[in-house]
Formats: C-alpha cells, sequence, structure tokens
C-alpha cells in the first residue's frame, strides 16, 4: 500500500481540501507530484545494495552480450542474410504489419499518451478510487521512461557507430562503417525495434511478473522481423535488445530507490510493490 506521499498530487493536502479544488489544479497538481517525485531524492536505505547488484549484473549482461556480438560480426552476420527471403518478397506483409509494433516512434506515443489519459481522468474520479488510478500511473511513468531512456542513448549510437544496413553499398558487409554519418542507411547498429521491443518486454514484465513470458516471446517475435525483412544484421538485433534490457533496468533502479512502483528486498532484488 503506498503512503499518501507516494501519489501523485496528494502530499499536504486533506480530502476536504483536494476535493474542493478545480479540474484544472488537480490535474496540475497530479503532473507536478509525479514529475517531483521522479527526481526526489532516493528513499530506500538497501539502495546500495540495489546498486551493486544492478552493476554486476549489467557487466555480465554486457560482457556475454558483446561477445555475441562480435561473434555474429565475424561468423553469422552474412550468413544469415542469405538465408532469409528476398528484400520486397510479397508474401512478407505479415511481418512488414508485425515489425511496427516494435517501432519505438509507436510504443513511445502509446505510452505517453495513456500516461496523459490517466491524468486527464484521475481529477474526475472519486477520491477513494483516485489513489489506485494514480499509483497505476507511475506504473505506465516507469514503462514510459524504461523505454525513452534507451531509445534516446539508441540515437546517440547509431549516429557514433554508424554501421551501414544489409546491403548498403551494393553488397552483404557486415564491416560496412561510416562513423557520425548520420544517415538511415548508416544506422543499422544497435536496432532501434529492438531496443524498443525489449525495453518494454522488460518493463511490463518488471510490474506485472505474470506477463514475463508473452511479452519474452514478443521482444523475440520483433527482433526475428528484423531479420526477416533484411533492415538488420543478426549483431544489431543483439546489441539493440542489450541496450533496451539495461536501460530498462538502470531506470527500474532509480524508481527503486525512490519506492516508486518498486521497493527493494534484502540482497538488492528490486520487485513490484
Amino acid at each position: 500500500m503506498a503512503a499518501p506521499q507516494d501519489i501523485p498530487g496528494s502530499a499536504g493536502q486533506g480530502s476536504a481540501g483536494q476535493a474542493s479544488l478545480g479540474y484544472g489544479v488537480q490535474f496540475g497538481a497530479s503532473i507536478k507530484g509525479a514529475l517531483s517525485r521522479l527526481v526526489r531524492p532516493p528513499q530506500q536505505a538497501p539502495g546500495p545494495q540495489a546498486l551493486h547488484r544492478l552493476l554486476r549484473q549489467i557487466m555480465l549482461l554486457g560482457g556475454a552480450g558483446i561477445a555475441v556480438i562480435l561473434v555474429l560480426m565475424i561468423a553469422f552476420d552474412v550468413t544469415e542474410i542469405g538465408l532469409m527471403p528476398a528484400r520486397g518478397t510479397p508474401s512478407l506483409w505479415p511481418v512488414r504489419i508485425l515489425t511496427d509494433f516494435g517501432k519505438d516512434v509507436y510504443v513511445l506515443w502509446l505510452l505517453a499518451a495513456a500516461l496523459v489519459a490517466i491524468f486527464l481522468v484521475a481529477p474526475l474520479r472519486p477520491l477513494s478510487s483516485r489513489g489506485q488510478l494514480l499509483r497505476f500511473a507511475t506504473q505506465v511513468q516507469y514503462l514510459l521512461l524504461a523505454v525513452a531512456v534507451p531509445v534516446l542513448v539508441t540515437q546517440l549510437l547509431k549516429w557514433g557507430i554508424g554501421r551501414g544496413r544489409p546491403f548498403v553499398g551494393g553488397n552483404a558487409e557486415p564491416f560496412n562503417f561510416a562513423p557520425f554519418n548520420g544517415t538511415e542507411a548508416y544506422a543499422s547498429l544497435p536496432s532501434g525495434h529492438a531496443v524498443a521491443a525489449s525495453a518494454l518486454a522488460f518493463a511490463v514484465a518488471a510490474v506485472r511478473p505474470s506477463l514475463r513470458i508473452p511479452m519474452c516471446l514478443y521482444a523475440i517475435a520483433i527482433c526475428m522481423s528484423r531479420l526477416v525483412l533484411l533492415a538488420h544484421h543478426p549483431s544489431d538485433v543483439v546489441a539493440g535488445a542489450l541496450v533496451g534490457l539495461v536501460g530498462a533496468m538502470v531506470v527500474r533502479y532509480w524508481f527503486g530507490v525512490r519506492r516508486l512502483g518498486f521497493a527493494i528486498r534484502d540482497g538488492g532484488r528490486i520487485v513490484p510493490r
């Protein structure tokens, strides 16, 4: 059960006083409360344990991920392209539809719209149910930031790395790099769809552990669609999944130490509240 100060717009306001506020004031208070809690000092005493646990996980995940990426670049990226259907094959239309469910812009806009809708509806709800709705808003806020943060990092990585997409330059050369190129043709590593899908899958599973399996299947389907459509090399997709997972984990830690939707247990485990 969340304390009153953990609910947006509830700090320092009694029920009678809040009920007398106008819609616009209550809407603004909810937004202000959500933002202020996001930047407040950490509240959780086991924060250092959670940080050490997070850093260990990132090191293990990062080390294994980088090793897999290098092996794929050297030994499999070119081979995989030969196993896929020709680009533009008419029968691939279902895959083209599927892949849009992992497009970072669509995912972010959907989550942002959901968050705004919750804040718009909250002042219209009775005080007895408003707190539960605003606690759900905290979860959606986590989902939004868990995807947005790694997506922003990805844009910098794409620009700095400048890896050519399959067949850019006329062949399937996996080591076709033009750092700081800034064009879509040289924005292959990491895969943005893989980043968004993996971050969203991790974030949803972190909030609702019962959805872990379907969200994992969702992320795998989006990642595979990028390969089938020859939009990315396998190493691009693995790199995207790595960035998405690490980004969502870092944002979960940020929320956890501030008691926003998560709590920290013994040993630094971060669990849903």
